[in-house]
């Protein structure tokens, strides 16, 4: 009852808020919504085994555990920013703002507990539909072009993976076997599974949900969406969407490896995982408007998450931890941009400077952000960062390894370039006042998902430790 619960009541929340006059009353539905559906997740964890219904489509695992909280955790804090952010947007009506982040919520719970492959391939859609209109928000040319761009390449992207599912089923036909989307059947007969369609049905769902993720080169949406949506969207378009396509990524790697093909797959994470932080890199530096500068940290982050699932073993011990660093960090960032940005009515650094003097905690809480997510210790990335390049070293691959480290230093240069430039120096003395400052409501969320970010980098829980070695070895082995 309990997963069941959480896919229905933000739903039905959603349409609660649609239906409800009050543009006051209305946004601070989405923070009631998420806090009760984090009680429920909080509930449902201390369930043992694996809670499934539906007759195990939908199924609580290893991996699950993982996942679902951060999810909700993530948008629990962003929930708590909407109030305080609508407040300063009357002149747009959030009716639909509001309905379409609880539907948000819904799908992306629904994608971390979807054990079926066609059910996960629903979600992820009616996910990317539902942060379409959030795109929108500010209804102006730079806006809808970038909107456009999410839903025609993403709809490629969505076209290819739904492909590849069907591949796929017919990996099982062509063996012989009745064909199921089920992962549990599909891991189960893997080993009997058709190699040349499975290969091809992992080519195409990788290409596929690896446009969601944002991977290199199927990225070219993130940096037009990422730019144009309000910030609490970026944060969970980045910590959010993006872990959901990983994680089905992840369960497809997990048939290819209790098929015994794990080696196949590996090996394109790693090729992707590099262009995709190369392709980053290449794109920060001397980047002027700082949005899209997250943007391209993004990319930079997807492909550390395919590089340390490509290398295996402690790698991808780390590359799970890492999907948690990321998500809190770039929370955390996209708020505070966000808070930049309204503060100057610019989000380049030809109309932004001395940030520090004018929204200090923002600004503060951008430069720790930055440190962060460059991997700088003592921050949670940092952690995550050396244990796949531990992971790297102790696999031999001494090249990859190197490769990263090179990387991770061109993104820290460039980065920190554009970082730089937005929070040092004066305010530009024709730069209006836009009466924007700090307040609880628009720093109180940023400040306590960086705050989660430091924990992780000087104490790591062991229950969670321990929960991170089981998914990591599930995926890895199929069981």
């Amino acid at each position: 009852m309990l997963l069941i619960a959480l896919i229905l009541l933000p739903l039905l929340l959603a349409v609660a808020a649609f239906i409800t006059p009050s543009e006051r009353t209305r946004p601070w539905m989405v923070p009631v919504g998420a806090v009760v559906e984090l009680a429920l997740v909080v509930l449902l964890l201390r369930q043992p085994g694996d809670p499934a219904a539906f007759g195990g489509w939908v199924v609580l695992d290893k991996l699950g555990r993982i996942m679902l909280p951060l999810v909700c955790i993530l948008f629990t804090a962003c929930a708590f920013y909407v109030p305080a952010y609508l407040r300063l947007r009357p002149e747009r009506p959030n009716r639909v703002f509001t309905a379409m982040l609880l539907t948000f919520l819904s799908m992306m719970v629904l994608i971390t507990i979807s054990h079926h492959m066609g059910l996960m391939w629903v979600a992820i859609e009616a996910c990317t539909l539902a942060t379409a209109p959030l795109l929108y928000f500010n209804h102006n040319r730079a806006s809808i072009e970038a909107t456009w761009k999410y839903l025609l390449i993403g709809g490629v992207g969505i076209a290819l993976a739904l492909l590849g599912s069907f591949f796929l089923a017919y990996a099982s036909l062509a063996s012989g076997l009745h064909a199921s989307l089920l992962i549990e059947d599909l891991v189960r007969d893997a080993p009997l599974l058709s190699l040349p369609w499975l290969h091809t049905a992992f080519i195409m769902l990788f290409v596929g949900y690896g446009t969601k993720m944002g991977l290199a080169p199927m990225h070219t949406w993130k940096p037009d969406a990422y730019g144009e949506a309000p910030g609490v969207v970026g944060a969970l378009l980045a910590g959010g969407l993006t872990t959901g396509a990983f994680m089905s990524i992840l369960r497809y790697y997990q048939v290819c490896a209790a098929a015994g093909e794990g080696e196949f797959a590996r090996e394109i994470m790693v090729v992707i995982g590099l262009l995709s932080m190369a392709v980053a890199g290449v794109f920060m530096v001397g980047q002027r408007d700082y949005k899209r500068m997250l943007a391209y940290s993004s990319v930079e982050h997807m492909g550390i998450l395919m590089l340390g699932m490509g290398i295996g073993g402690l790698a991808a011990f780390g590359a799970l931890l890492h999907v948690i660093n990321n998500a809190l960090t770039k929370g955390a960032l996209f708020i505070a941009a966000a808070n930049i940005h309204r503060a100057f009515g610019s989000k380049t650094t030809d109309g932004v400077s001395g940030a520090l003097r004018r929204v200090p905690i923002s600004a503060g809480i951008f430069v720790a952000g930055f440190f962060a997510i460059t991997g700088s210790p003592p921050f949670g990335p940092f952690l995550s960062e050396f244990t796949i390049l531990r992971g790297a070293v102790e696999a031999g691959r001494y090249g990859v390894a190197a490769a990263f480290l090179a990387l991770l230093f061109v993104v820290f240069v460039g980065m920190g370039t554009t970082v730089l430039a937005v929070v040092q120096g004066k305010t530009p003395a024709d730069m209006p006042s836009t009466g924007f400052h700090d307040s609880v409501g628009t720093v109180g969320p940023p400040l306590i998902l960086l705050a989660a970010v430091l924990v992780l980098g000087l104490w790591l829980p062991s229950e969670l430790e321990t929960a991170l070695r089981a998914a990591a070895l599930m995926v890895e082995t199929g069981k």
